[in-house]
């Protein structure tokens, strides 16, 4: 038996399949662009940024981190697709500022028998965790181009980027 919302997106898919055409796109981002953003369900980046099909990657996580498996895709992402780019959207509200990560990764263990190994990324500031961010980027000797990393944070109650810069 479907579910609710995967019946939701099924029917979806198929008004969208009905009057899709590929036309030009092609895996590689015309912009050249990759976006790091949180996961969260109000940040819609192709419409916060412009951004059209085939424009730019989007990479999403909780909290928008930049993290291991993050600097594995840009890798791939640079190095087989041609991305140079790479703009980090962190944003005001963030659940990922509403929980210590030693009470959350013990509340887990108590449910799953084992503690998870890998770390929340959970943070206090989201302005020093962009700088954070934009640091790992620049610090990673698997990309290119790490000059060409910019971050935001993104007003959820206003829709408005305020730029975060890397030092500051």
């Amino acid at each position: 038996m479907a579910h609710p919302f995967e019946s939701r997106c099924v029917a979806n898919n198929a008004r969208y399949a009905a009057a899709f055409t590929a036309g030009e796109l092609a895996a590689q981002p015309r912009q050249r662009a990759v976006v790091v953003t949180c996961m969260d369900a109000r940040i819609d980046p192709a419409a916060l940024l412009g951004l059209a099909p085939g424009d730019a990657h989007v990479l999403r996580n909780a909290g928008g981190v930049v993290t291991d498996d993050v600097i594995r895709s840009l890798a791939i992402s640079q190095r087989l697709l041609g991305t140079r780019e790479i703009v980090i959207v962190q944003h005001t509200d963030c659940g990922m500022t509403k929980f210590r990560e030693d009470e959350l990764k013990a509340r887990i263990e108590a449910d799953a028998g084992l503690r998870p190994p890998f770390a929340l990324e959970a943070f206090a500031d989201v302005h020093d965790e962009v700088r954070q961010s934009i640091r790992r980027v620049q610090a990673s000797p698997y990309l290119l181009e790490t000059g060409l990393v910019s971050g935001f944070v993104y007003g959820v109650a206003s829709g408005r980027l305020a730029a975060v810069e890397a030092g500051g």
